[in-house]
């Protein structure tokens, strides 16, 4: 059965450049490694997506809904709507000078930067003067996407674990525990989970999700419990051997003693 908005979905994914066949973006680690994408520390697992929530390409969001669970499909997304047609009135020449003056060292071609409060990927650089590009990257590109549709979540249950792997995916998923009780949604936060990097805006953003998805939740409560090291028991006295007083060598009796 074809997926409907509001659905909950698994994806995996591979996208590329349709005119130079580079692949740009995956979910699969040994595709990344094979196309030299792989960043250390990035997470490479199925994706969730809620159908029709724009949190994907708003054209590959579209044809979700006429993927099936199971299948894969090929997407072709054409400039307009991806990224949008490249504007020549946004590539434009300035002095390497201004670059080394913001502190961008050893500039290279295909370096992407910030100048003027906005992002540039440098073009060109000769005779002291350095070409940038103010166009996204993929401006101009029709992309193709092969889409895989892993699963579709049916549970609460379900949803809920996903949409705090979403907000906190350093932390292993199976670690948080929750509990549904009269409206009220209890999340018990591992404790590997306490010190990640923003990870309160992460627990307000979790709490944003399931009250927007799974309205039934009148409240979000998070429960962070923090046990002390158990203290090792004393180990017992080896047992020592009780001495026998010593005895005192006998006096021997001389001739006149009887």
């Amino acid at each position: 059965m074809p997926l409907q908005k509001g659905d909950f979905i698994l994806i995996d994914y591979t996208a590329k450049v349709k005119e130079t066949n580079e692949v740009f973006d995956t979910t699969n680690e040994e595709t990344s490694k094979k196309e030299h994408l792989h960043k250390e520390g990035e997470i490479y697992e199925p994706k969730l997506v809620v159908v029709g929530e724009g949190w994907v390409l708003k054209e590959l969001d579209e044809k979700l809904t006429t993927m099936e669970p199971g299948k894969t499909q090929t997407v072709e997304i054409p400039p307009e709507k991806a990224f949008g047609p490249r504007d020549p009135e946004k590539v434009k020449r300035v002095p390497l000078k201004q670059l080394l003056a913001k502190d961008i060292h050893n500039p290279t071609v295909g370096m992407r930067i910030e100048y003027g409060g906005k992002n540039a990927t440098i073009r060109a650089i000769g005779a002291g003067r350095v070409l940038l590009d103010f166009n996204p990257p993929l401006a101009g590109k029709t992309l193709i996407y092969d889409v895989t549709v892993n699963k579709k979540l049916e549970t609460n249950e379900e949803k809920i674990a996903a949409l705090i792997h979403r907000r906190i995916p350093l932390a292993e998923p199976d670690k948080f525990k929750f509990t549904i009780k009269n409206g009220i949604l209890t999340i018990d936060m591992p404790e590997t989970a306490f010190y990640i990097e923003g990870v309160q805006i992460a627990k307000r953003g979790i709490a944003m999700d399931v009250q927007k998805f799974l309205p039934e939740f009148s409240e979000i409560r998070f429960v962070e419990t923090f046990k002390s090291e158990p203290k090792p028991e004393p180990k017992p006295e080896a047992p020592t051997e009780e001495k026998k007083p010593e005895k005192k060598p006998e006096t021997p009796k001389t001739a006149t003693e009887s």
